[in-house]
């Protein structure tokens, strides 16, 4: 991380916990306020962690700022941005994923429907690797910056309050990067994620058509903004119409998809297919 972004982190997180501390509140408390986890306002006072808009403008809210503070730490984070693009020229532009990442770390209703890549917040961390290592002009430094990333963010999967509702078609299950044994850790760990409360997973089996021929992958984040995801980049919109699109769309293929014991017998049944392939593939 660039000592410009990493300093303007600092300087955003300073702020912020001044402003938590004359308005006389613990962290806890105004996480709670706020909305989101606690774990991320520690980050964010300590510099740790880059906050999204939509995060910075609770934290702003459950603070009570006035409008003349409000613009000043968004003018804060305005800063930490354009350091981080500095550092993007510099060094390689970061991996593709990192949009949708940011967004869903603020939500607490994510929706997520994928028809060729597993959904970021379900990756393990070698599946990422061959994501973002996938990704034009990519270089190993960035790519394992992304991966750490990645997968600490998807400690969101396990806070209370939040629900998460993943729809895959099978294709997903299918498409595989690395080896069998790369697919059968991943596998293994959709079937640990299928188990939680917070999580919803649901797959629609290739013996059923799809409601609608899926263009792309993309994710619903409350129902405020809608991540879509392409080979060239990601787009956030909040366009009203678009977004209950969307919102339609995703309600076609959870309608379309096993959940629950289904999905388990069918990940069980593509793990055989992979040990099976296992046997017979050569790295």
């Amino acid at each position: 991380m660039g000592s410009e972004r990493q300093e303007r982190m600092g300087a955003l997180g300073a702020r912020l916990r001044v402003l938590r501390t004359e308005a006389g509140l613990t962290g806890a408390a105004l996480a709670q306020r706020a909305g989101v986890g606690q774990p991320t306002v520690s980050k964010v006072e300590t510099g740790r962690m880059v906050p999204s808009l939509d995060v910075l403008n609770r934290l702003s809210c459950a603070l009570g700022l006035d409008a003349s503070t409000a613009r000043e730490v968004r003018d804060l984070l305005a800063a930490v941005v354009a350091a981080a693009d500095s550092d993007q020229l510099a060094d390689g532009a970061t991996p593709v994923g990192t949009t949708v990442d940011e967004e869903v770390r603020s939500a607490r209703l994510v929706r997520s429907f994928q028809c060729v890549v597993l959904p970021a917040m379900l990756q393990s961390a070698e599946y990422a690797r061959h994501v973002f290592a996938s990704e034009p002009n990519s270089t190993p430094e960035a790519v394992g910056r992304a991966v750490a990333a990645r997968v600490e963010r998807q400690s969101v999967l396990y806070e209370p309050g939040r629900e998460s509702v993943f729809v895959l078609t099978e294709a997903v299950l299918r498409t595989w990067p690395g080896t069998p044994a790369l697919m059968l850790a991943q596998l293994d760990r959709l079937l640990a994620v299928e188990s939680l409360s917070t999580v919803r997973l649901g797959v629609v089996p290739w013996r059923r058509p799809v409601p609608v021929l899926p263009r792309h992958g993309f994710t619903l984040c409350d129902q405020r903004a809608v991540v879509v995801e392409a080979f060239a980049g990601e787009r956030v919109s909040v366009d009203s119409a678009e977004l209950a699109a969307y919102e339609e769309t995703f309600g076609r293929f959870e309608r379309a998809a096993v959940f629950g014991g289904e999905v388990r017998e069918l990940l069980l049944r593509v793990m055989k297919e992979f040990r099976d392939l296992g046997d017979a593939v050569t790295p």
